[in-house]
Parts: C-alpha cells; structure tokens; sequence
C-alpha cells in the first residue's frame, strides 16, 4: 500500500493521475455524447472541423505602453515579425478610469500599458492600421464602454463601416473583484454596462466578440486550473443572463461571446480544461439557455502564457515554459495566442523578447507537426480521463455559486453574490496559499528557483522606459481640453448622467461625449456621480 501512495501524482490543481490509463477509465464515456467530431456538438474536440488545417490561430502579442505613438510602433514591428492581430494593454489610470492628470494617476502614466485619455489618443494608437482588415483586442474592462466608443469613433471618422470591424472588447467586467482588481464601479453597475456593450453591438457592431470572459485574471490571481475554469463559465453564464434579462433572444447576442484563459506548465491539465471548456459551454447553452445555433454553442477563446509562471531566476528558461504553455494551448485548440515574452518578470517585454515570442509561435505552426492533424490528443485514456475530472470538480463550484442566487437567473444573482460575500476572492486565495506552500518545501520543483539552481548571471537588455513620456501625455491632455468646446463637453456629459440615471443604454451618450473630446476620466466621473464609488470591503 505504502508504495502505490509513493506512485500517486497529482495536477497542478490536485487532480489525481494515475501511473496508468486504460479504457477501463472511459467505461461511462460516449463518443456521440461526449466527444463527436471536431466542429459538431458539445465541441469537445474543437469548435471547427478542419482547425489548423484550415485556419492558423491568430498570433496576438499583447502591446501597450507609453503614448499612444509609441505603442503604434511596437504594433508595427510586431506586424512585421509575423503577428496577425492587435492586442492592447492599458495603462493602470486608464484601466481605473483615471485621466493621465488624475493625482492617483502620477507615476503610472504609461508605466505598464499605454496611456488613453480622449479619442484624439485612440486614433494616433491606430495610425495607419487598417482597421477593416485586422483584428483588434482592447483588454479594458469597466471602462470598456469609453474605450470602445472611441475606437468606434475612430472608425466612423476613418470611413470604416462598424459591420466590418472585427475583434473584441474584453469587458469582463464581474472578474476585476476578484482577478485583477482595477474596477472603476461595484458590481452591479458594472454588470449593467457590460450587458449595455452586448446590445449595442449586437444590433449596430455584429462582427464584434462583445466581451471576453477572462479566467486568464484570475489564474494570474493565485487560482487553479480547475477554479479558473469553475469561475470563469460562471461568469459566462451570469452575462448570459444579464442580456436575457435585458430582452435580447439568446441567438442574437451569444455567438459574439468569447472567452481568455491562461496556460500553466502542467500540458496534459491545460489541454484537457480546454476540452472540458468548450463541452460545458455547449450543454449550458443547449441545455440551458435553449440557444439552437451550433454558433451559440461554440466556445472560442485567446490564451496567455501565464505571467506568474516566469521567474526572474535564470530567466531564459522562460523561454521552455513559454513554449511548453503555447503548446498545451495549441493541443487545446486555441484561437488566438500570446506568449508571455521571456524578460516579462523584470518589465514590459523587450522587442527581442516579443520577436522570440512570434518565433515561438511560427515554430509551433511549421516545424512541429501539432497542426497536421485535428485534435491529436483525442482518445487518449488519460486525456479523455482528465478532462471528464476538470468539469466534475468545475461544475462543484459552480453549483455553489449558483445555490447563493434565487430568482429567474440564479446564475447572475449568485455571482453578485459570491461576489459579494468574497467567496470566490476566498477559493483563489486559499489555491495560491497552498501552491506557494508546496513551492517553498520544494514539493513543487521550479527549476533555477528552488532546484537546479544556476549561477551564471545572464545578461539581459531589458525595455527602458522613458519617464518623460508621463509629461508629454500630460502636455497632450491639457492641448485636449483647452482645444475643444466646454459647451459641447458640458452638454455631451449632461446627457450621459440622464441617461444613466434613466437606466438607459449608454453607449449611444458615451459616443456622443466621446466625440465632443470628453475624457475617459470625465466620462467616467459622471458615471460614478450616478452609481457611485467603488471601495473594495476586502475579505482577510
């Protein structure tokens, strides 16, 4: 007895691995129930029949820092070293709320993502990116509504017709209480303008993916596999209620949901949350929320390599990390990609950093051989094993989750809930004390942290940044303000806090202060007179 218990091993998350898989392990299994064919129903093999063979995933290095030009020129040379897609990171004032001259803003202006203060900033950000022919990410969340409105401001002004915008907002916005933490309203206000997001763009933006569900926060949060996965369905299920609640037919709004999750070390856990994903995803919808489009069914997501996985110990091996991530998402049937850049641990990533990222990528898709085939992994005892554990133990969570709501839509009040009580902050606070305990007894092994530690000290040349850059945003703000009409501004804001006051969608007053050169901070300025301000209760 005592040496089976030596020969157990778990997942990352906990989950028992056996030493050996056998069909015996899939007795309950069905193939037309459970798995079926790639691009067919629950879509666990995939949401497309041909996959790679017939699409690459999209290749989304997330760029942001600085002003708005200079990010357009990390965009640019990414372009040029293979990527296909835009994606934006946000400095901490602009994911707040906050203009560049906020007092709370000094010395993050820039700092860790770029610097967004009016439209004028958004069409310099785009500077000759067309924007009808490449797809664009903006990872914002509560204030998504302004930053859209100006990106949609944009694109009218350029001639760009809204119908042949493509990409997303990421718009989750119930995640930031306990994922990233950079919210701007409570909970509920919040959840109100993401679902105003859902119908505006369903009615006036089609090819637009409204929001995108990010369990990538809270992996980085501390969370496990299983916990990223649990939470992140979960919020997926209360924006679905959110906009059925608002009137919108099921059909209309859920094919333009999609869905960001991080990617650990351990592949085999990766890959099978992945399948697990897509097959919960699809029952809900059928099942569930009696969508009948396979479109509304079909779980499409971006992952990450996870930040919290680099070390600043001998930092190249993040590069091996890096590449065993990317490829767990690629098993797993990613539609877009980032690969963290291996220098990520000391700041933003350098342009030599982001160049092996790409070439990463590039590898994984011509040289590997993963993309010859759909789905290679399906079949597997121990896969197939492991992905029904994900969603046995995700759908525990959720059932929790679910019991702390009432009403017609359990699912949207029991997330404010657990919101609410800190249940969830709670679960991924305890999955990260635990995983930091097993660090540091060296129950789990970090290579060059606590073994095999080397002691050569490598060089890196890491990105600089420039702290005039903060004054020059500044410079910027205040030619902004002192160049438009107040009348303009003052009526444009009026007419947002009528609006908000009326419960009305604002998006149609957002774009209206959005072209008047409001500010993002003013805007949302407004927004807080009306809603009022957020203070995290904490939960230690």
């Amino acid at each position: 007895m005592a040496d089976n218990k030596q020969q157990t091993r778990r997942s990352l998350s906990g989950l028992e691995v056996n030493p050996v898989y056998t069909p015996d392990d899939l007795a309950s299994t069905d193939f037309a129930r459970d798995l079926g064919h790639p691009g067919e129903y629950p879509f666990t093999r995939g949401p497309y029949p041909n996959m790679y063979l017939g699409r690459l995933w999209t290749r989304r290095q997330i760029a942001g820092f600085g002003t708005a030009q200079a990010t357009n020129e990390r965009y640019r040379f990414l372009l040029d070293h293979g990527q296909n897609g835009i994606s934006t990171d946000f400095d901490h004032p602009t994911l707040t709320g906050y203009d560049s001259d906020h007092e709370l803003a000094e010395g993050e202006v820039g700092r860790l993502g770029v610097a967004i203060d009016s439209v004028r900033d958004m069409d310099e950000l785009f500077l000759n990116i067309p924007l009808d022919e490449v797809s664009v990410s903006l990872t914002i969340n509560h204030p998504a509504i302004v930053l859209l409105g100006m990106f949609l401001s944009v694109s009218e002004k350029r001639g760009v017709d809204w119908n042949k915008l493509r990409g997303t907002v990421q718009n989750d916005s119930l995640k930031e209480f306990h994922g990233q933490k950079t919210f701007a309203l409570g909970p509920v206000p919040s959840l109100k303008l993401t679902t105003d997001i859902v119908e505006f763009c369903t009615h006036h933006v089609p090819n637009w993916y409204t929001i995108s569900i990010s369990g990538y926060h809270i992996r980085e949060s501390g969370s496990d596999a299983v916990q990223e996965l649990a939470f992140t369905v979960a919020q997926g299920m209360a924006y679905v209620e959110s906009a059925l609640e608002r009137g919108l037919p099921v059909d209309s709004f859920s094919p333009r949901l999609s869905f960001f999750f991080g990617c650990h070390n351990d592949v085999f856990e990766e890959v099978s949350k992945y399948r697990a994903a897509r097959r919960m995803w699809a029952r809900i919808m059928k099942d569930r929320y009696k969508a009948s489009k396979p479109e509304s069914m079909r779980l499409r997501f971006h992952t990450q390599t996870l930040g919290s996985t680099l070390m600043r110990q001998d930092p190249q091996n993040n590069i091996a990390r890096g590449t065993l991530q990317a490829l767990a998402a690629v098993l797993g049937g990613t539609q877009s990609l980032h690969v963290s850049g291996y220098d990520e641990a000391f700041d933003i990533p350098s342009e030599e950093a982001m160049r092996m990222s790409l070439a990463t990528q590039l590898i994984l898709s011509h040289e590997s051989g993963v993309t010859n085939t759909v789905d290679p992994l399906a079949g597997s005892y121990f896969i197939e094993s492991m992905t029904n554990n994900m969603e046995e133990a995700a759908w525990e969570y959720i059932n929790k989750i679910e019991a702390m709501g009432s009403g017609r839509f359990p699912m949207k009040t029991g997330m404010l809930s657990a919101i609410d009580t800190g249940y969830i902050e709670l679960e991924i606070a305890r999955a990260a004390y635990e995983y930091q305990l097993r660090i540091e007894s060296g129950a789990q092994v970090i290579v060059g942290l606590n073994q095999y530690q080397s002691e050569s000290n490598q060089k890196l040349e890491l990105f600089e940044f420039d702290p005039e850059e903060e004054e020059w945003q500044k410079g910027r703000l205040a030619e902004t303000k002192s160049g438009r009409s107040a009348t303009d501004v003052q009526s444009a804001l009026a007419s947002l806090k009528q609006a908000a006051r009326d419960d009305k969608n604002l998006m149609p007053p957002v774009l209206e202060a959005v072209g008047a050169l409001a500010t993002e901070g003013e805007i949302l300025d407004t927004m807080r007179e009306v809603y009022g301000e957020h203070v995290d209760p904490g939960v230690f």
